[in-house]
């Protein structure tokens, strides 16, 4: 157990300082860096301590469809115990979406940012759960959110806000500035359609290709409405040049889209190895047949090869 604790320890302190080990070569770099770091770090969330905002702002709700405590299991920060906080509602519509209750069929209830705040700053997990294997093995899913007596939970400084599309959330921006002024590393993931700006730690971009669209048959409507969103590149390119550190991701689900994602790296002026290649699959099986095609391109590349962990470690269900 002391051996669990130790290797969590020196995965959530060591990863954020890699973030972005040329911050300085990014515009806009200091806009998160409200610790006194220098240029060419970025910042660690310090010990979360919730701090008094205007009445306006704590009171502003928004509509979340769920919130939850569990690993990233994607990207730069895979590994990390994190606060979820899905935001209901999106611009987009993917045929392969796999949280349709925030996009497709948008629930949830609106809750204060006030709650939101004290609810990530309170979050813990256990050390059970924060040492899954790496290599997705796990025996009881549901054990690996218990806690007791004799499994202390360990205090929780990552809050991930994603969607459906939180960047056309009402209340967004003061959401995420409320968080980092608790204290709290936030990482914000959007398909990067929406010109918004709010703090935070990690930008994580993820454009939707071509192959995106739902079918124009089924879905008329939202099938226009999807092409003439998805790609706003300059939108994209001003995301990425006010944001302190950055992921790229491409949810990839054939070799046919090789050719439009790298055309995309280049119009945003990306790095290789900010780009991460994701497959699309909602299943260990699926995920394993991807990766023998998507694997090899993606190293050739230069780019990251970016797993599914909350598949592998729990399923393809909702909380995880």
């Amino acid at each position: 157990m002391v051996k669990r604790v130790e290797r969590l320890k020196e995965r959530e302190h060591a990863v954020p300082a890699l973030l972005y080990p040329d911050i300085s070569l990014r515009k806009g770099a200091t806009a998160c860096a409200d610790n006194g770091a220098g240029p060419h770090h970025v910042s660690e969330p310090s010990t979360p301590t919730p701090r008094s905002a205007s009445p306006a702002t704590q009171n502003r709700r928004l509509r979340i469809a769920e919130t939850f405590t569990s690993l990233q299991g994607e990207g730069r920060l895979t590994g990390v115990p994190s606060f979820f906080i899905r935001t209901s509602g999106c611009n987009l519509r993917c045929w392969f979406c796999d949280t349709p209750y925030a996009s497709w069929n948008p629930e949830g209830d609106r809750l204060s940012i006030e709650s939101l705040v004290n609810a990530a700053v309170e979050s813990s997990i256990s050390p059970d759960a924060a040492a899954l294997p790496t290599d997705g093995s796990i025996d009881d899913p549901d054990s690996a959110h218990a806690t007791g007596p004799a499994n202390a939970p360990i205090a929780v400084r990552h809050v991930v806000l994603t969607g459906g599309e939180p960047l056309v959330a009402a209340g967004f921006p003061e959401l995420a500035a409320a968080l980092r002024e608790a204290g709290m590393h936030v990482t914000v993931e959007t398909a990067g359609t929406v010109d918004v700006d709010f703090p935070c730690n990690l930008l994580s971009l993820s454009p939707k290709l071509r192959a995106s669209r739902p079918d124009p048959e089924a879905h008329p409507k939202w099938s226009r409405r999807h092409e003439e969103r998805r790609m706003p590149v300059a939108t994209m390119r001003s995301l990425i040049e006010r944001s302190p550190a950055v992921q790229v991701k491409f949810v990839v689900d054939s070799p046919e889209e090789f050719g439009e994602i790298e055309e995309v790296v280049t119009d945003l002026r990306i790095d290789a190895a900010d780009v991460w290649i994701m497959p699309q699959g909602v299943s260990v099986e699926q995920l394993d047949d991807a990766a023998k095609w998507l694997t090899p391109w993606a190293s050739q590349q230069g780019y990251q090869y970016c797993d599914r962990m909350q598949i592998r470690w729990y399923g393809n269900r909702r909380g995880t």
